[in-house]
This record gives structure tokens, C-alpha cells and sequence, in this order.
């Protein structure tokens, strides 16, 4: 797994907040963990899709754009990004340090339940 783990970019937490803010739409943000964690703390415009449900909801990860993975710490990114990478997404990137390191950053977070 260690050969794979190269192919998959690493951004630190700085480098993934200034190209959300830089681009917009052109980067999207998914945070991989479990909607228990998501609602407790997120980064701000992250989008949920848990790695337990990665497979069957691939089809909202898009091909078209930049995908940056994130989780608590980055094991779970990684392992969503190597999952998608095989099936042919290839804009995948791993937030290194996870949203962990995003709060500790002092990066803009959100706390609590989603608004629809």
C-alpha cells in the first residue's frame, strides 16, 4: 500500500482552505467521516459523504473537478482516495492532518447540524 499511497497528493490544510477560497466551484471539499463527526466539527464547505457509504454514493464525488478528502486525522481520506483513484477519478488529493489540523490552523469551521 505504501507504493500507492505516493500516487495520491498530499495538501496541507492551508493549501486546501486557499483553493476552496480561490476556486470556488472548481474544488470540492468531502469529508469522509462518519455524520456524527461531521455535525460535531467541520471544515467550512466541506461536503459529507462517510467512507462507509463511499462506494455506493460515488457517483456525487465529481470527475469534472479538483477533490480534496478529509477526515479527522488522514487515514480515512487516503483510504477514500485510493478507493477513488481505482475507479477512475484521478483529481483526488488528501488533505494532510485532517480537520484536526484544520481547527488547530485556525481555519473557518462549522459546529452542528446541517441546514438543508
Amino acid at each position: 500500500m505504501g507504493g500507492q499511497r505516493k500516487s495520491i497528493p498530499l495538501v496541507t490544510v492551508r493549501e486546501a482552505a486557499a483553493r476552496l477560497a480561490q476556486s470556488g466551484a472548481a474544488v470540492t471539499l468531502i469529508d469522509v467521516r462518519e455524520p456524527d463527526e461531521y455535525v460535531e466539527v467541520r471544515a467550512q464547505g466541506a461536503v459529507n459523504i462517510p467512507l462507509s457509504q463511499l462506494a455506493r454514493r460515488s457517483g456525487e464525488v465529481p470527475h469534472d473537478k479538483d477533490v480534496l478528502l478529509i477526515c479527522h486525522s488522514g487515514y480515512r481520506s487516503m483510504q477514500a482516495a485510493l478507493y477513488l483513484k481505482r475507479q477512475g477519478i484521478e483529481r483526488v488529493s488528501n488533505v494532510d492532518g485532517g480537520t484536526a489540523e484544520w481547527e488547530n490552523a485556525g481555519l473557518p469551521i462549522v459546529r452542528g447540524e446541517v441546514r438543508p
